[in-house]
């Protein structure tokens, strides 16, 4: 037989495709297997190498569930909404829909010229109506709920795109899509309300097998502290401003305030403020920076004291100043904080430019020369003085806050509510009316999907206006509720809300009449495994967790958290060490890869590179590796004998190799699981030829990784199909060896090396050292002082 593997992998898609051999079916007797991927992005550059890895992982893993008799659901779709094709569209004039069924053609083709097992049946692509209109039907249900508003806030705008963007798709000051800088603008922005499940998103964390990282990860996204909300009142007025410290202990040491320069308290009393027109000028220049500009640490520290409103230390009842400052941003907590310079790096650098008060509250440091940050006994402190844990002062302080009634225990969440629109054609439109009369007025679910219009001007209006605000038959509509004239909302939802449940739809993809059956949720919820890049492990997942949670709580779906396991694949670099990126031109197309080598070789590469969870580059030699080991795995059909049991000097190494490869699958390490099939073919090779029951093992092993040619194989040689047999099993006590490899030193010098009983006693070994031809050569007339054994590693001889 030869191996033509262009041949042998187009007969085998098409044999599977053909046979719905990886169709999941609904209610089976099989136990179930739920593995799900990322879904990707169709862009127009189609997949690159990277993808291929990311799927890989449990590809394998779902390839062995079904030989394990598992009824396995591993299903692909496509997050096909966003800006990139939106601009793809501006450019070249093609409608994102004709952009994106394009670009999901050519993903797919690529997918299946890699071989990969993916109930086809099954698939989903977020921007086709009968998706969408689920997704809006969900959001409509949020909106009942109260988990959906619309404020006016400071945005991050990225000026390029002409999009307003949440926090989490604007960090580091640069826009997601277009990596320009981003700019504050005041606008009316749609929210969902996720920091009403911050704590449950937090103990769900203890019920799920995450690695630790992405764990951690999702508990510093949500962020949870726990401190005091304290009241410091206005000299001049009845105010008061309201901060939240996670130090109140902290609080004797408190010598000025800072509040953000577009806090409400400076327009209110404006007229009392002798600098307003400063303080507005300042207020203009913080409107350009960026908010993750604005809160740098390592920045020249700029303020304006505010002449005309004094604060008052509640707990010293001294006066204070109050300065604005960019640092402090109204989105987060409560627009003020409360300064201690002793003890607190950027309020110290603050009041060492301002010339403002240092007063040392906690010893320890020398605040002559830089803020103390750690801990130590209280001074200066009255009350507190001589406490020495931080907890007892803190403690204590909360007393002294609710005896003065000036403040409490607070908690508080980094994670802030989810910016949840974007002023762009290519998302789900917003299933809202704006009535004069009614306000904000749900469209009726049976009129469900609000479908987008035709356009053929996708550009956003200035400002940020979204193209749909353009189209006058769209806009104008009656109120569903009193039918009088109203408007349709014109902004769309983000990229990120079909990716936030898709993994219901796979379980009942074709439902026109609910998102997903109670009864195929039931049957296949939650899922089993969720692999996937840590770059979305908090956006993504926390997103897709919280709107999981909230189904659950309408009894919506079964399982209170969406995914029971979740790993990471680490990136595939370019040849060159960098990230794979068009622009640098070290971008690897799977389809190259398979033209020259095939798909097998290709598979085998991707998780023979290195450790599946690092970044590996890519490397040509390597993979050449890979291809002569699949050659040698073929050329053993011709030293094929009979045998229907494996042979006494390969019965180990087999079931060592079935152990071995079984378990590093469900551990992820299939670089040191293809090792081990690499070295067992090294061993056959030793012995001469490979039996029928050891050819059929290796070939099962093996097939997960390379399916094509070891199924070319399999049928070839024994008749039968492959994915339709069964995952093989090993014997414990047949894994350990019955002869090992011990050392012989001579004075703590390795001289010989000898295989022995592997149940060898202690004098056994010594007297077989010391009968060694070798060793009583190079011993000769020296005199033997000692002899030290070490069972099953080595002997040591001692002479002189």
């Amino acid at each position: 037989m030869e191996y033509n593997f262009k041949a042998i992998e187009q007969k085998w898609q098409k044999y599977w495709e053909d046979n719905n051999s990886f169709k999941a079916e609904n209610n089976s007797e099989k136990p179930k297997f739920y593995a799900l991927v990322e879904f990707p992005y169709p862009s127009g550059s189609g997949m690159h190498v990277g993808h291929i890895k990311a799927y890989s992982g449990l590809e394998v893993v779902s390839r062995k569930r079904r030989l394990q008799g598992y009824n396995v659901l591993f299903p692909i779709g496509f997050d096909a909404y966003g800006l990139p094709t939106e601009n793809t569209a501006i450019k070249t004039g093609v409608h994102p829909r004709e952009v994106t069924d394009k670009n999901i053609v050519k993903f797919t083709s690529q997918l299946k010229r890699v071989g990969f097992s993916f109930d086809w049946s099954r698939v989903i692509d977020t921007t086709d109506e009968g998706y969408y209109k689920w997704t809006q039907w969900i959001f409509l249900k949020m909106f009942e709920k109260g988990l959906v508003f619309r404020d006016k806030t400071l945005v991050n705008y990225c000026p390029s795109c002409k999009v307003v963007l949440s926090n989490e798709d604007s960090q580091g000051g640069k826009c997601d899509i277009c990596h320009s800088d981003i700019v504050q603008k005041t606008k009316e922005v749609w929210y969902l309300r996720i920091t009403e499940y911050a704590d449950k998103l937090l103990e769900g964390l203890e019920t799920v097998d995450y690695l630790p990282n992405i764990k951690l990860q999702q508990k510093n996204w949500i962020g949870k502290s726990e401190g005091a909300f304290v009241n410091f009142p206005i000299k001049e007025n009845d105010e008061k401003l309201r901060v939240y410290t996670t130090r109140p202990d902290t609080l004797y040491g408190v010598t000025f305030m800072v509040i953000a320069p577009e806090h409400p308290i400076i327009e209110k009393y404006k007229a009392s403020i002798a600098n307003f027109d400063e303080l507005e000028a300042y207020k203009k220049e913080c409107a350009k920076k960026s908010e993750f500009e604005r809160t740098q640490l390592v920045k020249d520290k700029t303020g304006v004291k505010i002449q005309g409103l004094t604060a008052i230390n509640p707990i010293t009842e001294k006066e204070i100043p109050i300065y604005i400052s960019d640092y402090v941003m109204m989105g987060y907590g409560t627009g003020a904080i409360m300064a201690v310079p002793a003890h607190d790096t950027r309020d110290y650098d603050f009041a060492k430019k301002f010339g403002i008060d240092i007063i040392e509250v906690i010893k320890g440091g020398d605040i002559s020369k830089e803020a103390y940050t750690g801990d130590g006994e209280m001074i200066n402190s009255d009350l507190l003085n001589g406490i020495k844990t931080k907890q007892e002062a803190i403690s204590k302080m909360l007393e002294i806050l609710k005896e003065k009634n000036c403040g409490e225990k607070g908690v508080q969440y980094k994670m802030k509510d989810w910016a949840f629109n974007r002023q762009r054609y290519w998302g789900e439109p917003i299933p809202i009316v704006h009535c004069p009369d009614c306000g904000m007025v749900p469209v009726p679910y049976d009129e469900l999907p609000l479908r987008l219009p035709p356009v053929d001007n996708f550009e956003p209006g200035q400002d940020g206006e979204s193209p749909l605000a353009k189209i006058e038959s769209f806009v104008n509509c009656t109120c569903p509720k009193c039918g009088k004239k109203a408007r349709r909302e014109t902004d769309t939802m983000p990229q990120w809300a079909g990716s936030s449940w898709y993994f219901l739809r796979y379980c009942d993809p074709n439902n026109t009449e609910e998102f997903a059956s109670q009864e195929a949720l039931k049957y296949w919820m939650n899922v089993d495994w969720y692999n996937g890049g840590m770059e979305h492990v908090t956006r993504h997942m926390i997103y897709s967790r919280f709107w999981h949670k909230f189904l659950y709580d309408l009894g919506l779906v079964p399982t209170s958290e969406p995914y029971a396991k979740r790993t990471a694949q680490g990136l595939i670099l370019g040849p060159d060490g960098d990230k794979m990126s068009k622009s640098k031109g070290n971008v690897v197309d799977p389809n190259d890869v398979v033209d020259v080598y095939g798909a097998d070789v290709l598979r085998a590469y991707v998780l023979f590179m290195g450790d599946y969870e690092q970044a590996a580059p890519w490397n040509e030699s390597s993979m050449k590796g890979c291809k002569r080991f699949l050659d040698r795995v073929w050329e053993l059909h011709t030293k094929l004998i009979d045998g229907d049991s494996y042979r006494d000097e390969l019965t180990s190494s087999m079931h060592k190799t079935i152990k071995k490869v079984s378990n590093d699958i469900e551990s992820m390490k299939f670089n040191t699981a293809l090792a081990a099939l690499m070295t067992l073919v090294n061993k056959i090779y030793e012995v001469g030829n490979v039996n029928k029951a050891e050819y059929k093992t290796l070939l099962t092993l093996l097939n997960p990784f390379a399916p094509h040619m070891t199924e070319e194989l399999y049928s070839e040689l024994f008749g039968e199909i492959l994915s339709k047999g069964n995952w093989v099993d090993y014997d414990e006590a047949l894994c350990i060896d019955s002869t090992i490899e011990i050392v012989v030193q001579i004075n703590g010098r390795v001289k010989a090396k000898m295989m022995v009983d592997a149940n060898i006693k202690r004098e056994d070994m010594e007297k077989a050292a010391m009968e060694n031809d070798e060793i009583k050569e190079l011993i000769g007339s020296q005199s033997v002082v000692k002899v030290i054994a070490v069972p099953g590693k080595l002997v040591n001889i001692v002479v002189k």
